[in-house]
């Protein structure tokens, strides 16, 4: 199979869309000899912050010597980038012999009149045959939406569950309450395994405690009340945070310093530190020097990324509202008293009036894109229509290339221009902008 081949067999079997369950996943991976098994978790699910979390686990990871798998979605530049060991994406030959076997396994699977597999089951099975095959110590593994019933939530060799911010989101699946919503993500604690959660609103809070424990699963709290001495950059070095966490076992960590942006980010940072304690805990030997160079040398691209300067240009995958919210916090802490010009793009499916309401005051200009090539995507005039509403200077752009031009002809040196909403346009507008840009 070439890789022009594995990438048409991933389109193929779009039109399969989402199907929640662990029946065809678990049949897949029978086929390929449940690689799962051979390998130890840390499993995480939540709204918003997942992917940070995950990254900075891995990283820690990594940095303490371990061969660390990560698989992530959704991906920002390119396929490859969902299937990592030790931050590298994998190969397009790797990638190739995997999924000739599991596209094997799946024909084999609708000759015996079961469903073929969902492209995000024929991801997951292909990730877990991969790591499985490169020998990795431990994978820190992201579900794609919710828990019980995500793919992800086959494996039974889980070393900590980690939880990340529960708000609302996907509620066509996973329920129209929050404690509807958090009973789904709390669905990956398994029986006695350890869970870590991030400092969850109370309805979310309370299905978790009774969650764990039903399960017997002793769960901490990563809780932001005790993080102090918060220092954030400015400048430059807008990106680096430092501050002082006092950890659930009385371990105080002083002038931890991470380098990603927005005022969200030391509560993402703190839930990696419980979850590598309890990592600790069962045996791993990471000392305090890895998980303090892990959390500095963490990156996460497009995650209140600076990606240019002069104006500062930043990017965000704000898309619902809590990570709205979090969003407007930033702006409010880093950018009072400046003029700030939007790039917007949104999916249809998503609550965009509210990621509206929650930011558009904070915008002298609004531009509005259509995110390329995704089914899902609002259309800019649609839009931008939408956010006239409530505010008067918006205009839609035909391409990604003509906003990020309007936006820099709008520009002075000390404004900044801020991309957000859907993922799947921001890896595009990065390049086109990193092409652009001399720094």
């Amino acid at each position: 199979m070439t890789y022009k081949e594995a990438m048409e067999y991933i389109e193929q079997i779009q039109p399969c869309g989402i199907v929640p369950g662990l029946d065809s996943i678990r049949e897949l991976c029978r086929s390929l000899d449940d690689p799962q098994n051979d390998l130890k978790f840390v499993h995480i699910a939540g709204t918003n912050g997942k992917g940070s979390v995950l990254a900075y686990i891995s990283t820690i990871l990594k940095t303490a010597g371990y061969r660390t798998g990560r698989y992530l979605s959704p991906t920002i530049f390119e396929y490859r980038e969902r299937i990592q060991i030790n931050g590298r994406n994998i190969s397009q030959k790797d990638l190739c012999s995997g999924m000739a076997l599991v596209k094997k396994a799946c024909e084999d699977m609708v000759s015996r009149g079961l469903p073929q597999p969902t492209p995000f089951e024929v991801e997951t099975a292909l990730a877990f045959w991969y790591f499985r095959s490169k020998n990795c110590d431990i994978v820190v593994l992201e579900t794609g939406m919710g828990g019980l019933l995500d793919a992800t939530n086959l494996i039974t060799t889980t070393q900590v569950a980690v939880l990340a911010s529960i708000s609302m989101d996907h509620m066509k699946f996973l329920g129209n309450t929050l404690g509807q919503i958090a009973e789904q993500k709390a669905g990956i604690m398994k029986e006695g395994c350890p869970v870590v959660t991030a400092g969850q609103m109370p309805e979310a809070f309370a299905v978790v405690q009774k969650a764990a424990d039903k399960k017997h699963c002793p769960l901490r709290v990563a809780d932001p009340a005790r993080i102090s001495h918060v220092k954030c950059g400015t400048g430059r070095y807008l990106e680096r945070q430092r501050f002082d966490y006092k950890c659930e076992d009385e371990t105080v960590l002083k002038n931890l310093e991470i380098n990603l942006g927005g005022a969200f980010q030391p509560e993402n940072a703190i839930l990696a530190i419980e979850a590598i304690g309890v990592l600790r805990e069962k045996g791993f030997a990471i000392p305090e020097k890895a998980l303090r160079k892990g959390l500095a040398e963490t990156i996460w691209k497009g995650r209140f990324s600076v990606i240019a300067r002069k104006p500062l240009f930043v990017v965000d995958g704000a898309h619902n509202e809590d990570a709205a919210r979090k969003l407007a916090k930033s702006v409010e802490f880093y950018f009072t008293n400046k003029r700030i010009i939007y790039i917007m793009g949104v999916l249809r499916d998503k609550e965009y009036e509210k990621v509206i309401a929650l930011t558009e005051k904070y915008a002298d200009q609004i531009i509005t894109v259509t995110p390329p090539e995704n089914p899902r995507a609002l259309d800019a005039y649609e839009l931008a229509q939408e956010i006239a509403k409530v505010h008067q200077a918006v205009t839609a752009a035909d391409s990604l290339e003509e906003a990020v031009e309007m936006a820099r002809l709008l520009a002075g040196e000390e404004d900044v221009i801020l991309a957000f909403g859907s993922l799947s346009y921001l890896g595009r507008l990065m390049k086109i902008v990193e092409r652009q840009t001399t720094w």
